[in-house]
């Protein structure tokens, strides 16, 4: 039996400061700019004010992006317009710097963490510190078996919980959060599906890497296969993620609930993020409190999520490749807000009446 209790997380999970955040909604009032006058990013340093519980509010100076990486053994199906077991790849392009997500982050100066939970490679072929939670190799194919045991679905779960751990620890103030994965978003899609009572249909995307009619046709059908061996284990989260999910997803799924009980604040990216956050959402219903949505990838499975959470996306670019790049697009617009909210000068006329209070 398993000693992992996802019921904790109700209670460990508390939400962002609501008095620090009316305090942040007052001195807004009195700057110099008028309330509304910023749009969205008068929401977003309150936001941030309350999750530090600080006011003003800190600048965001020590943000890490973090990419949980694994291969589905559902993308044998032709479901993604990448080989199946080819995440690997992928993997040492990101850490050689030749990703979209590693130009990124060289410009911001945000550090890229990679987390090889299902990799359908050599360990040897990764750097130790990419394969050290590792739990198998690739991962069960979801339409005709599950994707995990039991034992490593809980053992992937406490990865991410530990991975989020070691970034609070560590100093990190914002988690831009990713994955790196062929046929992840399959696996993302029976999650979505599941969770809204919803068909394959409604779901089913074209993926990072755009894939033709026929894949579409063909991923549409393994969603849909997918979800008839979801809905039985729909009551247990982490028997619907060892069902469904796979290592990466669950531990995402993981990371995203430690890090909102460590008050650590997290931009999701995609649709398999936003998968994994919807499964958080049924475990803690607080949880979502602590998460941004970055963007609107164009992903069907990734906007029902985010509506079903109340969550709305800070972009809309249309960015589909996936591995954390829409959150870092983000990050910036959360920095700016975060130096608004902090250094706009009161008006003169509130620091008269402040003053003869």
């Amino acid at each position: 039996m398993s000693s992992l209790n996802l019921d904790d997380f109700t209670d460990l999970i508390e939400r962002p400061d609501g008095g620090v955040r009316r305090d942040a909604e007052a001195r807004r009032e009195r700057q110099v700019v008028p309330p509304g006058a910023l749009g969205r990013l008068d929401e977003l340093g309150e936001w941030l004010a309350a999750a530090q519980s600080a006011v003003p509010v800190r600048p965001v100076e020590r943000p890490r992006a973090v990419l949980f990486a694994g291969d589905h053994g559902i993308a044998e199906l032709g479901v993604s317009a990448r080989p199946a077991g080819g995440a690997g790849e992928l993997v040492r392009e990101v850490l050689e710097g030749g990703r979209p997500v590693s130009v990124l982050a060289r410009r911001l100066g945000v550090p890229v963490r990679v987390v090889d939970m299902s990799l359908d490679c050599d360990p040897e072929s990764l750097p130790a510190e990419v394969s050290g939670h590792r739990v198998r190799r690739g991962g069960g194919r979801i339409d005709i078996e599950d994707a995990l045991s039991p034992e490593e679905a809980e053992a992937a779960f406490r990865a991410g919980m530990a991975v989020a751990d070691e970034e609070a620890d560590s100093g990190t103030d914002l988690v831009v959060l990713g994955d790196v994965s062929v046929g992840g978003t399959t696996a993302a899609g029976v999650l979505v599906a599941a969770l809204c009572g919803t068909d394959a249909s409604v779901v089913t995307g074209r993926g990072g890497l755009p894939i033709d009619d026929l894949a579409w046709m063909r991923k549409c059908a393994a969603i849909r296969d997918g979800l008839r061996r979801a809905r039985p284990v729909l009551g247990d989260q982490l028997q619907l993620l060892a069902t469904v999910g796979g290592a990466d997803l669950t531990a995402m799924t993981g990371f995203l609930l430690q890090a909102a009980v460590r008050k650590m604040p997290v931009i999701l990216d995609g649709v398999v993020s936003a998968a994994c956050a919807l499964v958080g959402q049924r475990v803690a219903f607080r949880a979502p409190d602590w998460w941004l949505a970055s963007h609107d990838s164009g992903e069907p499975g990734q906007a029902k999520a985010l509506d079903r959470m109340a969550l709305e996306p800070l972009l809309s670019q249309g960015v589909t490749v996936g591995e954390g790049t829409g959150a870092l697009l983000a990050l910036p617009l959360v920095q700016a807000a975060a130096a608004l909210a902090a250094e706009l000068p009161e008006s003169s006329a509130d620091k008269a009446v402040t003053a003869a209070e």
